[in-house]
């Protein structure tokens, strides 16, 4: 049976049921008068002559709808819309005037841009493909200006197909499938919604790890800092063996090197008996195996060397931290005659101020000395010092040091004298026509007014704090009475002073191990320090330009306020001489108390130095530059006798440190008043 041919009724619409339906082939496209075309009508236009020369043969009926899959899948392949142009189309048409004076039907007003039956190469050359395509998707066919019957009102402009708007959201454009879609089409071939999507959870996960680090960024590193600083800043911040922080706040960076005990340190060295008989474990150790260390704040967990003039001796050097180092398994502090900012020599001092402290136990130090042994000069030193007081910066030993004294008494005060200054008469002359004192009075003295606790470090007002110093050695010459010789002093250093700064110096106060080796110093001190020394002669081969080996210097003490301290010096593991409580214990002619074995934590420092006010400089036959090695540093504290931290809790520091933090971090600062800090009042002279 044949296939009826379209027709139109008066409508404008194809019957393709009428029986009554002419069957000639009716002409569907417009016919206009050659040549006669609107002004803006353009270049292949629909409505230009011939343009639908064969429109009868090739429209055809609409084949079956397309689904939104097959139109999306046609665009994809190009056979959809392949000649539309790569615009969007447009839902407005701009009218046109037709021939006739009224506004022309366009294909524009179902949103085309560009007219699909154009002159292009593809309909010239009859591609059906394309035109079956369009007419697929065109559900009515258009009207034909030359049919017969009335014609609808052109008075306003009417889209081609009948509707009463340009585009009816109704009609399925050739790009719907592209973003108009049901929930079932939102996967390509349909499928609904998926639980295990895995670009669904790849995108999910990426947003929550984005999230995440922008909250440990903003959030959690911030708490991170602050609890770490925190938890920092004391005694909690150490723990044997495995502490990874020091009181600043640092972690430890060096290979090896990560908590109090250096990993290097030899299996035998991990325990050793004291001389009290007792055994002792190691708590801390470097031994300085791993070359190019650098010492310069913030480079060590546990080393800070400092730039200063150290002004407080006199020195001729400027302090450098370029000039200590590690190399071949020691530390290395060089002394050279490089002018400084305005000194001559450069050299190091290394300090563990704030960084590590220990409160009681062992420290030994294996040292080369620098130059030979006898020759003058040179002023190498291993020592140690309350923390309270920072070695170079003037302002905070201003008053705290060398001051051990737990007594509220005259030994508190200014010049060590009666408030109206009227005695004792041991304070007021001594043997050498001086005052006995030039010391401004003990800064943290246990008659503290209550009110002024903040200015005081605690545990409470009551207990007299400052920063005593222990000295592992200093290096000098000595003149036997026949030859000068390598020698070391070993010292403890102390305010408030005894008449004339004599001790109490035989036995059993004082005790001597071998007279051939060991002598007390004759040198006891002057106005700004009382010392206890020893003279303990060296290893002439333990120097630099002999030798060059090591030798092992330190001190064992039991700190204490009572008469039950000591402190004993160490040289090649034995003991060289022993000072106990009661040499330094209460004096009636200076009008004293019992001073202490140190009870501060104690930092420990490193350094060379070169000054006339320690030893005549013999300049003719000292040689430069002079080095100064130490192959390692060892801490030992009895099992039950633990204590090691730089505030610990019967002791603090941390909280006066930080609220005096400019006199700490200022070595041009002399004074505490020139730090900006006054002294806190003392009940004796002042008004509570």
């Amino acid at each position: 049976m044949s296939r009826p041919i379209l027709t139109l009724n008066q409508s404008g619409y194809v019957n393709l049921d009428d029986p009554a339906a002419p069957s000639t082939p009716q002409n569907l496209s417009p016919s206009l008068p050659s040549g006669q075309f609107g002004a803006r009508t353009p270049p292949g236009s629909p409505y230009l002559a011939g343009a639908f020369a064969s429109s009868s043969n090739s429209l055809l009926p609409p084949p079956s709808p397309r689904t939104p899959q097959e139109f999306a899948e046609g665009v994809a392949r190009g056979e959809i819309g392949a000649d539309y142009g790569r615009y969007a189309p447009s839902p407005h048409s701009s009218p046109r005037t037709s021939p006739r004076g009224s506004p022309a039907p366009s294909i524009r007003g179902r949103g085309w841009e560009r007219n699909p039956f154009d002159d292009g190469a593809s309909f010239r050359s009859g591609s059906p493909g394309r035109v079956a395509a369009f007419a697929a998707h065109v559900e009515r066919p258009r009207l034909s200006e030359e049919s017969s019957g009335p014609q609808p009102d052109r008075s306003t402009f009417t889209p081609m197909f009948g509707s009463t708007a340009p585009y009816s959201a109704k009609e399925q454009a050739l790009d719907d499938a592209l973003h108009t879609y049901s929930p079932a089409d939102k996967l390509v071939g349909g499928g609904g919604w998926r639980a295990f999507s895995l670009r669904g959870w790849l995108n999910f996960l990426a947003l929550v790890a984005i999230a995440g680090g922008l909250v440990a960024v903003f959030a959690g590193y911030p708490i991170a800092d602050w609890a770490i600083k925190r938890s920092s800043s004391g005694y909690n911040a150490f723990s044997l063996g495995g502490a990874v922080m020091n009181g600043t706040g640092q972690v430890p960076v060096i290979p090896n090197l990560p908590g109090l005990i250096d990993a290097d340190t030899p299996e035998e060295a991990m325990t050793k008996i004291g001389n009290d008989g007792h055994q002792y474990q190691l708590v801390f150790s470097d031994e300085f195996n791993v070359d190019g260390r650098t010492f310069w704040p913030g480079d060590d967990p546990y080393w800070e060397a400092v730039d200063l003039h150290y002004w407080q001796t006199e020195d001729l050097e400027w302090y450098d931290p370029d000039a200590a180092t590690t190399k071949d398994g020691s530390l290395v502090i060089t002394l050279d005659e490089t002018p400084t900012n305005g000194m001559s020599y450069r050299s190091a001092m290394l300090q563990s101020w704030n960084k590590f402290c220990f409160t009681g136990g062992i420290i030994e130090v294996s040292i080369s000395l620098p130059g030979q042994n006898n020759v003058s000069g040179f002023w190498p030193g291993a020592w140690t010092m309350g923390n309270l007081a920072r070695a170079g910066y003037g302002a905070t030993t201003d008053g705290t040091w060398p001051y051990a004294y737990n007594t509220c008494d005259i030994g508190t005060l200014p010049n060590q004298t009666y408030i109206d200054g009227s005695g004792p008469p041991a304070a007021l002359n001594t043997s050498a026509g001086l005052p006995l004192s030039y010391q401004p009075g003990q800064r943290l003295s246990s008659c503290t007014c209550s009110g002024d606790k903040d200015e005081h470090p605690g545990p409470n007002v009551n207990v007299g704090r400052g920063a005593p110093e222990i000295d592992i050695i200093e290096a000098q010459t000595y003149w036997t009475g026949k030859k000068l010789v390598g020698a070391v002093s070993q010292s403890a250093q102390y305010a408030p002073y005894d008449a004339d700064y004599v001790i109490r110096n035989s036995t059993p106060w004082v005790q001597i191990y071998d007279d051939d080796k060991t002598l007390l110093n004759e040198y006891t001190g002057a106005v700004f320090q009382q010392a206890c020394s020893g003279i303990t002669f060296t290893d002439p081969d333990a120097y630099e330009e002999s030798e060059g080996t090591f030798s092992t210097y330190g001190f064992e003490y039991k700190p204490s306020d009572g008469d039950d301290g000591y402190v004993t010096w160490l040289s090649d593991g034995e003991p060289a001489w022993t000072l106990t409580s009661g040499a330094v214990a209460a004096n009636a002619e200076s009008d004293i108390g019992q001073r202490t074995i140190s009870t501060e934590p104690m930092s420990i420092i490193l350094n060379l130095g070169i000054s006339d006010s320690f030893q005549t400089i013999n300049y003719k036959q000292l040689e430069f530059p002079g080095v100064m090695r130490v192959d390692w540093v060892r801490v030992y504290q009895r099992e039950d006798a633990v204590n090691v931290g730089c505030s610990p809790k019967d002791m603090p520091t941390a909280d006066y440190i930080a609220n005096h933090y400019n006199a700490y971090t200022n070595p041009n600062l002399t004074t505490w008043e020139q730090a900006g800090y006054e002294f806190p009042r003392n009940s004796l002279k002042d008004t509570c």
